[in-house]
């Protein structure tokens, strides 16, 4: 049994321990202040304009040139028809039956983000992405691509070479690759053709939208508001809604959203949250995370399954019969003697993290050993698993 824990009046008895545990109380006062210091956060880290906001495009286009690394024809017949298509608009008629063997053309779908206040002519760039059974898009070149929106309206038209990231090579039956090579992007591939109206004021009234639900956070923001500001300029409706009375001159109001964005807001402590990704083992937790007293038991059991074949023969090649091949798996199980192990309570993130390491605990063990201190009431967090 292993104790988490140390007596301070012991350590008081030994004149090194004391200088020891003055530096480490130096240690720890020199972490608070800057950890303190950052909780001042600008008000656009942490909110956003109701209205002020980005619009998806999405467009289906062909890349051509690639060096044979494209579409099967056979098995994706929409490519087939898409160019065919293409060059019918095009004035190149295609013969009915006609069936093409091109392996340079890959079908994609081009996506995109409209900024707000984005006009006519501006580029975006646009993300290439492959949607048949191509081998790689590297060196390929999109083909105008109208790209839409929700309401199915034409937004902005993409073009041009693309950029991959990724490379590979295949020789002999053997291949290697480095990274993905059926997506990359085109720098400044698409221009804007029609821009979408922004509307973010009101009758001189503003509304601020917090990233996160948290009246507290809300509160605080009023409040450094209304010193800055003064009067009732800002009024929370909600938790994560705050009204702004802001001039009605265009030039008075942006100056005021831009002084009201770069306002620093000191934070309240963050709710305690662990999340936990099943799929990769991996586990985060912020530093408000505390662990009561418990005691935990764990062991480790492997199993180990070895398939063999045993392969019976005739004695002699004139004997008659037959080869047989039979099929004998070995099954191996260990397991590791587990032992309970003391827990202390705990005051900061970096206690938490001292206590499950010296656990000997991997990622995925701590999946387990979080979920049953939440179970058990011993972890002072919400336990989030995505």
């Amino acid at each position: 049994m292993t104790e988490f824990m140390f007596s301070l009046s012991a350590l008081c008895r030994d004149s090194r321990a004391r200088r020891g545990l003055a530096a480490v109380l130096l240690g720890c006062v020199g972490l608070v202040l800057p950890l303190a210091a950052a909780q001042a956060e600008r008000i656009k880290d942490l909110a956003s304009f109701t209205g002020v906001r980005e619009n998806q495009l999405i467009g289906y286009g062909l890349v051509v040139g690639l060096d044979g690394s494209g579409d099967q024809v056979r098995q994706t017949p929409f490519t087939q028809q898409s160019l065919t298509n293409m060059l019918s608009q095009l004035g190149v008629t295609v013969p009915q039956g006609t069936n093409m063997q091109v392996k340079n053309v890959a079908a994609v779908m081009v996506t995109t983000r409209l900024p707000a206040f984005a006009q006519p002519g501006q580029s975006l760039d646009v993300v290439v992405s492959s949607m048949g059974n191509a081998k790689s898009l590297r060196g390929g070149t999109l083909l105008m691509t109208p790209l839409k929106g929700a309401n199915g309206q034409v937004y902005a038209l993409a073009q041009g070479n693309l950029l991959v990231g990724g490379a590979g090579a295949s020789q002999g039956g053997a291949s290697v690759q480095v990274n993905q090579l059926n997506g990359g992007i085109v720098p400044d591939g698409a221009i804007v053709e029609r821009g979408v109206p922004t509307t973010y004021a009101q009758n001189g009234m503003v509304r601020l939208e917090l990233n996160t639900n948290d009246f507290a956070v809300a509160q605080n923001v009023v409040s450094a508001l209304n010193r800055r500001f003064g009067g009732q300029t800002a009024t929370a409706l909600n938790g994560r809604t705050i009204e702004l009375r802001a001039p009605t001159d265009p030039q008075g109001q942006l100056a005021f959203l831009s002084q009201v964005e770069n306002l620093n807001v000191t934070l309240p402590p963050a709710r305690a949250r662990v999340v936990i990704n099943a799929r990769t083992g991996s586990v985060v937790m912020n530093r408000t995370v505390m662990i009561d007293e418990a005691a935990i038991a764990y062991g480790n059991l492997s199993v180990t399954i070895s398939p063999q074949q045993q392969v019976s023969q005739p004695t002699t090649p004139f004997g008659g019969g037959q080869t047989v091949v039979t099929n004998n798996t070995q099954i191996e199980m260990r397991s590791d003697n587990g032992s309970l192990k003391r827990v202390s309570t705990s005051a900061n993130l970096a206690d938490v993290v001292r206590a499950l390491n010296a656990l000997g605990a991997t990622p995925q063990d701590l999946l387990s050993i979080l979920q049953n201190l939440k179970s058990a009431g011993a972890l002072r967090a919400d336990l989030e698993v995505i």
